[in-house]
């Protein structure tokens, strides 16, 4: 089995043997293939791209073709112990209604992201008045999937607004370590941000 992005790692350190999950934009399965070898998890994908579905297939993990802003109305509150979504909350049309879908139908969410807090963004607005490209945010302003861009602050005051209790939180890296500065100063200098969170 191929090794795990680092991102994908920490939350893997995050779910616990047997549990059943949700990996919402599960890509080509790489995490719950993972997790079904390593801690015997229940669980399906759900997938909207042709290529990631024959990947997921290919590796036996159960996906569903499904659109994220369609929502989550086919599963039963409650349904399964985590719900995933990694690097997909910023390219889904309301990422406030899917993450409280996820609640509803996991008893823990758990949630990555790009940081557009980052200095480097930052300065690319700032200095270069252009939309900033990056290892976290690859893309052009007129081919990126990333509709609906935050912060680790824009996050926290979202949750915190709306009950959402954070239970974990990693910043990391684009190389996806996690360093003093970010532990220290997550907003500015976290790229990725991680969280697990619950009602």
């Amino acid at each position: 089995m191929t090794a795990l992005r680092d991102d994908l790692n920490l939350i893997s350190n995050w779910i616990p043997r047997q549990a059943t999950l949700l990996d919402l934009g599960c890509g080509e399965g790489s995490l719950l293939a993972h997790l079904k070898a390593e801690k015997d998890i229940r669980g399906y994908g759900l997938e909207i791209n042709q290529d990631n579905l024959a990947a997921c297939f290919e590796k036996g993990v159960n996906v569903i073709e499904q659109d994220l802003d369609q929502g989550l109305h086919n599963f039963q509150d409650k349904r399964f112990d985590y719900v995933v979504m990694t690097q997909a909350l910023q390219a889904v049309l309301r990422p406030d209604q899917i993450l409280s879908e996820m609640l509803r139908v996991g008893r823990e969410a758990i949630i990555t992201f790009p940081n557009f807090g980052h200095w480097r963004i930052r300065a690319f607005l700032g200095f270069k008045g252009r939309m900033p490209v990056s290892t976290a945010l690859p893309y052009q302003w007129y081919d990126t999937p990333n509709i609906h861009l935050c912060t680790v602050r824009d996050f926290e005051n979202h949750c915190r607004h709306n009950g959402i209790r954070i239970l974990e939180r990693q910043v990391l890296n684009r190389h996806h370590h996690s360093g003093l500065l970010a532990r220290r100063w997550p907003n500015l200098f976290g790229e990725v941000a991680l969280y697990r969170v619950t009602l």
